[in-house]
């Protein structure tokens, strides 16, 4: 899948699950703008940051059979979140973004398949 379709499909689930935990205030975003400007910096910092993470925690990772990489990812959403600004995006708890890094995992699982399998 292309770079800027993943930063759109990323936009479109962060609107959504932002969306879907309005009343609870563990997500927020302040506008769509915002959302995909933090999809784009998320992938910025997907490909620049998150392959040292996955390389610095590889003995943790196998240890884990993998489910250390759903802590990178929620590391990697709260980095953006720092990066963006709390007043414009921003998780209640770490837990919440690892909450959120599970969801967007799942989707973007489901669309990439959906992707090659409908081609």
């Amino acid at each position: 899948m292309g770079f800027w379709k993943r930063v759109l499909i990323d936009t479109i689930l962060f609107i959504a699950l932002a969306g879907l935990f309005a009343g609870t205030g563990m997500f927020y975003i302040s506008s769509a703008w915002i959302a995909l400007l933090a999809s784009f910096v998320l992938a910025i910092l997907n490909v620049l940051v998150k392959p040292i993470l996955v390389i610095l925690s590889l003995p943790i990772n196998v240890l884990t059979l993998g489910l250390f990489s759903i802590v990178i990812n929620g590391a990697m959403l709260m980095l953006t979140s720092a990066f963006i600004g709390a007043d414009f995006f921003h998780f209640s708890s770490f837990w919440s973004a690892m909450l959120i890094a599970i969801i967007m995992s799942i989707c973007n699982t489901i669309i990439t398949d959906h992707q090659e399998n409908h081609y």
